[in-house]
């Protein structure tokens, strides 16, 4: 069986490099017309040039592909809203988001700005927003929608010096979480990829070794597949990393039932943590409270 996007138009954001262009040329080598967006700015998102998301669409039309540039930031919402007005004008409809765009600003939490802090949960988080928000309104309308956000295991399980990106990277699961029911009855599904590749905002962080066997090309086909009309999951998280595919959950220990009624001591808290942390047994996270916690409690 092939997996493939005739007829549907996709944007990719941050695709003049990396993994935006992976995706980008992915989506577009299996029939999907694509706009590349990119402003072309540096690492940490100053500057711009066009060359960048030019580079990109020329590559696919040099394959036999259909592609248009843009060049907004992701982080202005005129600009956002452009990215999907290109995909409208040009293609006539908009099937498929992929939000890839991202900058880096590391240092310690001691040691950031609050501007740099501000900087990129507004293009990481926020331009997310922005863009997911303009094709909202007609992914609704035409009942059919695929979205693909981009996640990182800085902010699922940390790492030092990256607090403004890790917070602006693991926000994106709440959103995702409230999305993937508002979009649930117009057959929207959204999803979050986890990366692990070598480009340019991860040389010198990840070790060499890794970096040398994580070509972008290897995230690809998780996010196409996230993409695409066979994909029948909403609101999941997958990482992806050298070949390596692999599904993650919030989970929730099975936990204690320490007083109903009545708020619990201090002390009988503290006794009970052994239990309460116990992750052996732990499930998927799914509600506030289940039916078993309402029994446990008396409620039903």
């Amino acid at each position: 069986m092939s997996i493939r996007f005739d007829d549907r138009v996709a944007l990719v954001t941050g695709a003049g490099a990396g993994l935006g262009r992976a995706h980008a040329k992915l989506l577009a080598s299996r029939g999907a017309k694509v706009v590349v967006n990119d402003p072309g700015g540096s690492l940490d998102g100053k500057g711009g040039s066009n060359s960048a998301a030019d580079a990109v669409v020329e590559e696919i039309k040099g394959a036999g592909g259909v592609a248009v540039a843009n060049y907004a930031s992701v982080a202005d919402r005129e600009g956002a809203a452009s990215i999907v007005q290109t995909a409208l004008d040009s293609f006539g409809r908009l099937d498929i988001v992929v939000n890839n765009a991202g900058i880096l600003r590391d240092k310690s939490f001691a040691k950031m700005e609050l501007d740099d802090f501000e900087l990129v949960m507004k293009v990481h988080l926020l331009g997310t927003v922005y863009v997911t928000k303009a094709a909202w309104p007609h992914l609704l309308e035409q009942k059919y929608g695929r979205i693909v956000f981009t996640t990182s295991g800085s902010g699922l399980v940390g790492s030092f010096g990256q607090s403004n990106y890790g917070a602006a990277k693991t926000a994106m699961l709440g959103l995702m979480n409230c999305l993937k029911y508002e979009g649930e009855r117009s057959n929207i599904k959204i999803n979050m990829i986890s990366p692990v590749a070598a480009t340019r905002m991860t040389d010198g962080i990840i070790d060499v070794k890794t970096f040398e066997l994580s070509k972008p090309e290897h995230v690809s086909p998780a996010v196409a597949w996230l993409s695409s009309d066979d994909c029948d999951l909403t609101g999941e998280i997958v990482v992806a990393a050298a070949g390596y595919f692999a599904a993650v959950k919030v989970m929730r220990t099975e936990g204690a039932v320490l007083g109903v009624g009545a708020p619990a001591t201090i002390e009988a808290f503290a006794a009970a943590k052994d239990k309460i942390f116990n992750f052996e047994t732990a499930k998927p996270y799914f509600r506030t409270l289940d039916d078993k916690v309402k029994q446990a409690l008396g409620i039903i």
